[in-house]
């Protein structure tokens, strides 16, 4: 046995159209790994020296290490003409990855220094071991979301939240556990980023409308939004609409063009560019013009006019591990305690289900980006575990929020003309610049800023769109979508994806449970009329107490010779065995001929083993002949 992994394309969060915001191709689809089953000769006892042997030889040919290491394949082939496109689609990628690690970090509940310490280590890391030019790494919205219901706003919860789902990354793709991202279906995913959106959205609110709101779920933030909305801040408000009237103005004219498709003048290119950049770069535009409002606002006696973020730290963050535990916290004023001392498992208990929930989410969200811009390349999802597994353990040693690759930076890393992983290192060097000497300017940034750079991306990301074909193709998909959807706006996400999931595992059972079996009246050459039976599926120990009532109904009915013919049935277990014992005793009880056809010979073996009496025939004269005789077998 012997299997080959050539990774997982799989599209849970897909948009209908290409942006350099929303989430695109996004609807997953089928594992692309197989097991193939090949006829090996047998080999003799090895030595337990001989195997580790074979083991090494195996981890260190130049094959593997290419494939752990994808450095060795690109960097011997780089040339100097790609200098210019990574270096352009680097800093593209930290003009935009800068406000928003900034503003999903206040998403996540934390100081905002906390999202730009996941944009540089991991960046660098990547460069040797990623296996996609377009996946940068960083903190996503979602990422973000999950780490503020998962951790509560803690830091210490969110770093070890980082370091543990890395190693369960490291480990799932040691074994090769992404298969498991077939689970969540195109529809479950659909869901899933709708509600996202929605929360992402509503936890905004505070700071657009400049309001105290509280709760983890779309219902308690909304209920503390209405409780709260008689103190809305005019100004916040005012500046956060214009913001995001801004930057979908902006986003608009990053896809305008000017003059023909093909054949543009100079000035037609250059207008044309011009456009794109600032397109691009809106996002570092619009943070830059606020925070010069704010420090306007500051000077002139008017800074309680806006909210700003306030101080953000300067210098890059200790190289250290991520806490194993916490201490209790007093106040300093009073000696209250604030928060009780825990330990590590303390920690990981309180993390829960999120250490699984996280990693399979930051797959699914890494490989629509490898997906949407493989060009019909083959894809390797186990590599992308690994690659995204050591960077969130290394960037758990400097603090850093969860971070994976997202679609929106994927879009403008390849519309940027990005040519290898290089391009990493210039966003990471960016990065390490911002804050070395920058972060005294993000004490100007409005929060009304940053959440309208925040809304104006996630609205993108309603999958409204999918309903209609859905609808079209079909509508029982619709059942695990708006399961997932509804779950996920009542309950925690890593719950809310784990019922979405669970609905649609409830559906395969089912269909597994009951099969479809064709039922045909045939007669041979000679007139014998015969009843034919087809299982459009392998027989497990759900559906055979269902099929062998249907058969033998069947046969009841009619009283004609009964053929089951076997070519769907590839697979079978003792209880398909068991079963078919006993109908076959059933029909021997009637004195009514049972016969299978194109039985395959695994199959036939697992029935064997309980019965020696069924009649196996495989081609349609023998079958014909036994109908003939008219006497049980």
């Amino acid at each position: 046995m012997s299997a080959k992994d050539t990774g997982h394309v799989n599209g849970a969060f897909n948009g209908t159209e290409v942006s350099l915001d929303i989430p695109t191709n996004t609807l997953y689809h089928t594992s692309r790994d197989c097991i193939v089953q090949q006829e090996e000769e047998p080999i003799k006892s090895r030595s337990w020296t001989d195997s580790c042997r074979r083991a090494c030889d195996n981890i260190f040919r130049m094959k593997t290490l290419q494939k752990r290491f994808p450095i060795f394949v690109w960097l011997p082939q780089y040339k100097k003409d790609y200098i210019f496109g990574d270096i352009v689609a680097g800093i593209s990628v930290a003009l935009t990855v800068i406000p928003q690690a900034l503003a999903y970090a206040g998403i996540a509940g934390l100081d905002l220094q906390y999202g730009l310490y996941a944009c540089f280590l991991g960046c660098f890391i990547y460069i040797f071991i990623g296996s996609s030019k377009d996946v940068p790494i960083g903190p996503t919205a979602i990422s973000a979301l999950l780490s503020f219901q998962i951790a509560g706003g803690s830091w210490q919860m969110a770093t070890l939240l980082t370091f543990l789902t890395g190693l369960i990354e490291i480990l799932m793709g040691i074994f090769r556990l992404g298969f498991l991202i077939d689970f969540v279906s195109g529809p479950v995913g659909a869901g899933f980023t709708s509600a996202v959106s929605l929360i992402i959205f509503s936890s905004q609110m505070k700071d657009l409308l400049g309001i105290h709101t509280s709760g983890n779920t779309f219902l308690q933030v909304w209920i503390s939004i209405i409780n709260d909305i008689h103190n809305i801040s005019w100004p916040d408000f005012v500046l956060g609409l214009i913001c995001i009237v801004l930057l979908l103005s902006l986003r608009a004219l990053a896809s305008c063009s000017v003059g023909p498709k093909q054949g543009k003048s100079t000035c037609q290119t250059l207008l044309t560019g011009i456009f794109w950049t600032v397109g691009t770069a809106r996002n570092a535009l619009l943070v830059c013009g606020t925070a010069g409002l704010g420090y306007w606002l500051s000077v002139s006696g008017n800074e309680e006019l806006v909210r700003t973020v306030g101080f953000v730290p300067k210098g890059l963050p200790e190289f250290r591990p991520p806490p194993f535990h916490m201490d209790a916290v007093y106040n300093e004023t009073t000696g209250e305690l604030v928060s009780d001392a825990q330990s590590f498992w303390d920690m990981v208990s309180t993390l829960g289900s999120g250490l699984i929930v996280v990693p399979l989410i930051a797959l699914l969200e890494t490989m629509a980006v490898v997906q949407a811009f493989a060009d019909g390349k083959p894809t390797d999802a186990t590599q992308e575990l690994i690659a995204s597994g050591i960077c969130n353990v290394a960037n758990s040693f400097v603090q850093g929020l969860r971070s994976n690759g997202g679609v929106a930076r994927g879009a403008i890393l390849n519309a940027s003309g990005v040519r290898t992983q290089l391009s990493n290192l210039y966003t990471g060097v960016i990065v390490i610049i911002a804050l070395l000497y920058l972060t005294p300017c993000f004490y100007y940034i409005p929060k009304a800023a940053l959440a309208a750079i925040i809304i104006a991306a996630v609205v993108f990301m309603v999958q409204y769109r999918v309903i209609k074909p859905m609808w079209h193709s079909k509508k029982t998909d619709l059942i695990p979508g708006l399961g997932a959807f509804f779950a996920c706006l009542v309950l925690p996400l890593q719950l809310g994806i784990l019922v979405g999931i669970g609905i649609n595992v409830i559906f395969i059972l089912y269909q597994a449970a009951r099969p479809k079996l064709r039922i045909e009246t045939l007669s041979t050459p000679e007139g014998e009329r015969y009843l034919m039976l087809t299982p459009d599926r392998c027989l497990i120990f759900p559906s055979m107490e269902f099929v062998r009532k249907v058969i033998n109904k069947q046969g009841v009915k009619s009283t004609l010779p009964v053929v089951i013919d076997c070519s769907h049935i590839y697979g079978a277990d003792f209880t398909a065995a068991k079963v078919i014992s006993m109908m076959v005793m059933d029909f021997a009880q009637r004195q009514q001929p049972l016969f299978f056809y194109n039985l395959q010979s695994r199959v036939a073996q697992v029935f064997e083993g309980l019965n020696k009496d069924l009649v196996a025939i495989y081609d349609i004269s023998t079958l014909h002949a036994k109908l003939a005789e008219k006497t049980p077998t």
